[in-house]
C-alpha cells in the first residue's frame, strides 16, 4: 500500500476552507492538518493512497483560484514522515544523537525537504513544524549519528535550495540533552 502526502497552501482563510471541503469530498484522504497559519494564510494538508491524495490536490486547486501560494503531492512518502507531523514520532534518550535542523520559508517545501531527509539516511524524524508561531515558515528536526544526520540535512537543504526557499540548515554534533527536553 503506497502512502502519499498532499498540501495546498492559500493566501485566502475563506478559500482555504472551501479548498478543504473539495478536497476531502473528491476522494478517501485522511485530513492530516487544516488551519489558518501566520501571516493571514491558510493550509490543508492530507494523506492516504497515491491515487486518492492526488485526486484531492487536484479537486482543492480547481477552485483555489489566485489565492495558491503552493502545492505538492509526494508519492511514496518515507513513513515517518507522517508521525514527526503529527508530533508523534517516538523518541528516546538512548536515540540521541547528533541534532540536525531545517529551515525553509514555505510549507510545502519543508515536507518535500523532510521526505528527502527521512529517504536520505539513517535518522529519526522527529519534529516537522508547519507555520505556526513561526511567520509562517516550516522546520524539521532529525536526530542520529553525526554522519547520518549531515546526509539528512543535507539532502534536506538541497530540495530546499532547489525551490528557492532554504533559509537555514544546523547540524549539531553533540547536543545537550534540553534541546531534546520536550520530546522525551
Amino acid at each position: 500500500m503506497s502512502q502519499a502526502i498532499g498540501m495546498i497552501e492559500l493566501s485566502s482563510i475563506g478559500i482555504g476552507h472551501e479548498v478543504e471541503d473539495s478536497m476531502l469530498k473528491a476522494s478517501s484522504v485522511d485530513l492530516l492538518v487544516a488551519r489558518t497559519i501566520c501571516s493571514g494564510k491558510y493550509v490543508v494538508i492530507v494523506g492516504g493512497e497515491v491515487a486518492d491524495v492526488q485526486s484531492s490536490v487536484d479537486a482543492g486547486l480547481q477552485i483555489c483560484e489566485e489565492a495558491i501560494i503552493d502545492h505538492m503531492v509526494i508519492p511514496n512518502v518515507h513513513e515517518s514522515v507522517f508521525p514527526a507531523l503529527s508530533h508523534t514520532a517516538p523518541i528516546s534518550p538512548q536515540k540521541i544523537g547528533a541534532l540536525g535542523i531545517v529551515e525553509t520559508f514555505t510549507v510545502a517545501s519543508i515536507l518535500e525537504a523532510a521526505d528527502a531527509a527521512a529517504k536520505a539516511a539513517d535518522v529519526t524524524l522527529f519534529r516537522i513544524h508547519v507555520a505556526m508561531a513561526v511567520g509562517g515558515k516550516g522546520f524539521l528536526q532529525a536526530t542520529g549519528d553525526v554522519s547520518a544526520v549531515k546526509a539528512a540535512v543535507e539532502a534536506a537543504s538541497d530540495v530546499a535550495k532547489s525551490r528557492g526557499v532554504l533559509v537555514s540548515r544546523v547540524v549539531i554534533p553533540a547536543p545537550r540533552a534540553e534541546l531534546f527536553s520536550e520530546y522525551i
